[in-house]
């Protein structure tokens, strides 16, 4: 079984990863997991990939279609995979195809947690830090027990310039114009399937379930 996640930032994606990679005994790879591993094991695509980053420049196509070829030749994932944050472009899902056909593989479902805007602002721009600790809190979804105070130091929580509403409505603006062609390209081919993101954890992680095992 092999599935592809995708979803915009907020949207729950990690959660509902862990999950199915749980019940179905899959791995969960990220790209950001990928290129570290790469990196550590020291292979000769996570060197190039490393020299890239260090300049903090993209690392292209073709060294990024090496690493994921590399991660999902491994044996783990003879009984499958999902795969999270890859592709992000056309050409890279383009790549993909012609990678699992080598491979002699398909896609089986594109899932795509999909959650209202409006909704994905407040759960992004709801959270607060200690500036202190580090310890993260949500106004809404995992509140401090006094307001704006820290439970494990007493400091005053902030607000991070990355979580105000207008640099997350922005963030997401980006997102959006980014992964909407790659979700029609997906839909085209007949793989891709909406979820209701706005929902319980579990009725999502219910709803994938019912989907997979159709």
């Amino acid at each position: 079984m092999n599935l592809l996640l995708m979803g915009l930032p907020g949207a729950g994606k990690g959660t509902q990863a862990e999950k199915i990679s749980e019940k179905y005994n899959i791995p969960h790879i990220s790209t950001g997991d990928m290129f570290r591993s790469a990196i550590k094991e020291g292979t000769e695509l996570g060197v190039k990939a490393k020299s890239f980053m260090d300049q903090g420049a993209l690392v292209p196509d073709e060294v990024t279609i090496g690493i994921v070829k590399e991660r999902l030749s491994k044996d783990d994932c003879k009984n499958g995979f999902l795969l999270d944050g890859f592709p992000r472009t056309i050409a890279q899902a383009e790549a993909l195809q012609a990678l699992l056909s080598e491979l002699d593989q398909q896609i089986d479902h594109v899932l795509h947690v999909n959650v209202p805007e409006e909704k994905l602002v407040e759960r992004l721009s709801g959270r607060r830090i200690c500036p202190t600790c580090g310890k993260a809190y949500h106004v809404m979804y995992n509140p401090p027990e006094k307001e704006g105070i820290c439970d494990k130091d007493g400091s005053a929580l902030i607000q991070r310039d990355d979580d105000k509403p207008e640099t997350v409505k922005n963030r997401l603006n980006i997102n959006i114009e980014q992964s909407k062609p790659l979700l029609d390209f997906y839909d085209n081919k007949g793989y891709l399937v909406s979820v209701n993101g706005d929902q319980d954890i579990d009725k999502v992680f219910n709803d994938i379930q019912s989907i997979i095992e159709k």
